[in-house]
């Protein structure tokens, strides 16, 4: 090869690792999990797609434990998930991403406006199935309990948390989605279910109870004095993890931008940068 080929072959290797990415390097970067993480999720894709202009990423809200099943079979480059890591999390890795909460919502029309971790305990074990055990509910009908199944990771979370590991009564009513335990409990003026943050606002048409006095705000989110406050977390292989995927978590857990996002839906950043990156300027909201 002469000098001038090897120059030209050099000059199209060069051009062609400084190309912008064209359609044919696009990906699509599938996702599962958490339910109550959907609202956060799609926001934060729409944001980051002004970082990656390349690929697509996808979200099926399947619940965390079913996401992190997703990731171990194959099936998903990375799960949202709102329960730490166990034992059975095998070949996976998990990172905190922001902080959340799970909250203890009722109807509106319940006057009651406190529960502790034990009286939530009592009636999610049938131990108290009237409201009249609660006076301050103004109610005296049963109680309608609504929960999770076992493939959201709220479930294992809400079962550490507040049952101590017992058993949900049979009597409670599993709802698939985090959003549709709002809609049940905004439906039945009896109804009282765990709902997590993103859902569980004034708009879903419930009502969130303080938990041992302490209201679920940004403030005691992030000391961790509300109770059952929380982390919702990444989930990526062990080995390997799509590229692209690990980009997007990292996005999501230190830029501005991400916690920006994060704030605005209620949750709250934990790692985030407080300022834009120089050179970028403050989105208008």
């Amino acid at each position: 090869m002469t000098k001038k080929t090897k120059s030209a072959v050099a000059a199209l290797t060069l051009a062609a690792a400084l190309a912008p990415a064209t359609a044919a390097d696009a990906a699509t970067i599938a996702g599962s999990g958490s339910s109550a993480n959907t609202p956060y999720i799609e926001a934060l894709f729409k944001e980051y797609k002004k970082v990656d202009k390349t690929n697509t990423f996808t979200f099926l809200p399947n619940n965390g434990n079913a996401g992190a099943k997703d990731v171990q079979e194959g099936r998903s480059a990375f799960a949202i998930q709102t329960r730490a890591p166990l034992p059975s999390d095998s070949g996976l890795s998990y990172s905190k991403l922001f902080l959340d909460a799970l909250t203890i919502s009722v109807h509106p029309s319940n006057k009651l406006s406190n529960i502790s971790t034990a009286q939530t305990k009592d009636i999610y074990t049938a131990k108290t199935t009237e409201w009249s055990a609660l006076p301050d509910s103004g109610l005296t009908s049963p109680i309608a309990a609504f929960g999770r199944p076992a493939t959201a990771g709220l479930f294992t979370f809400f079962t550490a948390a507040v049952l101590e590991g017992a058993a949900t009564a049979t009597s409670v009513t599993p709802v698939d989605k985090d959003g549709e335990v709002a809609v049940a409990v905004s439906k039945n003026p009896a109804g009282i279910g765990y709902i997590g943050l993103a859902n569980s606002k004034p708009a879903a048409g419930v009502k969130r109870l303080s938990v041992n006095g302490t209201p679920a705000t940004p403030s005691t989110i992030k000391s961790l004095k509300y109770p059952l406050s929380r982390y919702s977390w990444i989930v990526l292989p062990a080995e390997n993890p799509n590229k692209a995927a690990v980009k997007f978590a990292d996005w999501i857990r230190s830029s501005y931008e991400a916690g920006q996002v994060l704030t605005k839906l209620g949750a709250v950043p934990a790692f985030n940068a407080k300022k834009p990156a120089k050179g970028k300027k403050k989105s208008k909201k």
